[in-house]
């Protein structure tokens, strides 16, 4: 049950080592449009609109439509419930960075220098002009890094983030592809219990968020509402001075949790000061 995220920068050649590894471990390449037509279904926007939204293209009514907290919320959920399907190579979106903490995950990104990229895409689409190139190289290189700041709080990107960084300049895309899956085949990512159930908790986790972010608001919750779960045990934390935020935030919790424990430790301040 093999799950490999993987981050490439535009023209690292990342899409040739995506088809390879995933052809060699038989595993179905999920791209970022997959997950985008179905967070735009539930955000009520054109599934252009959240692409360019996240290459930072969309227009300022784009912009204005989206709500950004939920965008994250339901791509979340997204990606999880990809990888609990197992066997799947997923592309962009993040999902590197999200799932880099799961067991049996792997996250891998895929880099090359600028006039590398630049001669790719050239190469690629039969063009000339190497600044305007590079100019769009710039802009999906920024909009990405905003998009790491205010999903993920990562400032910058580095290696730590990853489990394996290849730089297709040094590196043949072959080398590249038989580096990764010699990881995927080892022991550490092996699939067990312990791994599928620390993969179902994180899943859990992002439903519940998402359902949090439909049915309460930024100002009944400006600090938000944190979702924990362990061991099948949901654990509730936050500051509100809507008293009956508690109450509600726990019923969210159980509709979509069923069964499972709640631990509720969101705290009511009224707006004088005393708790309740």
């Amino acid at each position: 049950m093999p799950v490999i995220a993987m981050t490439r920068e535009i023209g690292s050649l990342g899409t040739e080592v995506a088809a390879g590894v995933a052809s060699r471990l038989g595993l179905e390449i999920v791209r970022s449009e997959v997950a985008a037509n179905n967070v735009a279904r539930r955000l009520g926007v054109a599934e252009g609109s959240v692409t360019r939204y996240l290459e930072g293209s969309a227009s300022l009514l784009e912009r204005w439509q989206i709500d950004h907290r939920k965008l994250f919320k339901y791509a979340a959920e997204e990606i999880l419930g990809i990888a609990q399907r197992g066997n799947v190579l997923i592309k962009g979106w993040g999902a590197a960075t999200l799932l880099r903490d799961l067991p049996n995950v792997i996250s891998a990104r895929v880099c090359a220098p600028m006039d590398f990229r630049v001669r790719v895409i050239m190469e690629r689409e039969g063009r000339k002009d190497a600044a305007r190139v590079r100019d769009e190289i710039v802009r999906f290189d920024a909009a990405r890094g905003r998009s790491l700041q205010a999903y993920f709080d990562i400032e910058k990107e580095d290696a730590s983030l990853y489990h394996i960084v290849l730089n297709t300049e040094r590196l043949s895309v072959e080398t590249c592809v038989n580096a990764i899956c010699e990881l995927a085949e080892g022991p550490k990512f092996a699939d067990t219990f312990k791994s599928r159930s620390a993969l179902a908790n994180k899943l859990l986790e992002a439903r519940i968020s998402a359902a949090m972010a439909e049915h309460i608001s930024f100002a009944m919750a400006p600090l938000g509402i944190s979702v924990s779960v362990e061991h099948g045990k949901v654990t509730l934390a936050g500051t509100t001075t809507s008293g009956g935020l508690r109450q509600r935030a726990e019923n969210i919790a159980r509709t979509v949790a069923g069964m499972s424990s709640i631990d509720n430790r969101i705290v009511s301040v009224p707006t004088r000061g005393s708790v309740f």
